[in-house]
């Protein structure tokens, strides 16, 4: 939809105006301490996942069946196949 000069200009200073009245929510912010600690855990879980799926290829590849795996990783055989066996592959 095609707009003129005048109707752009008159958009800009509305977003100026917005721009320059905004006052932020302390409510809204979101705790640097906090968003620190989930970073951490999130990248810790996913450094530990690859360890696990490293683990699993070698204990396949030294011939543990699944089921010995299942109970390793805490749960049976055939879910410890379904979850890693195609990662592992």
């Amino acid at each position: 939809m095609p707009r003129t000069v005048e109707e752009i200009l008159q958009h800009a200073d509305e977003l100026a105006e917005r721009f320059e009245s905004y006052e932020p929510n302390p409510a809204d912010e979101l705790d640097p301490g906090a968003v620190t600690l989930l970073r951490a855990a999130v990248a810790e879980r996913s450094e530990a996942e690859r360890h696990l799926l490293e683990a699993v290829r070698a204990a396949r590849e030294a011939g543990m069946p699944w089921s010995a795996i299942g109970s390793f990783v805490g749960t049976s055989g055939e879910a410890a196949r379904q979850r890693y066996g195609k990662k592992v592959a």
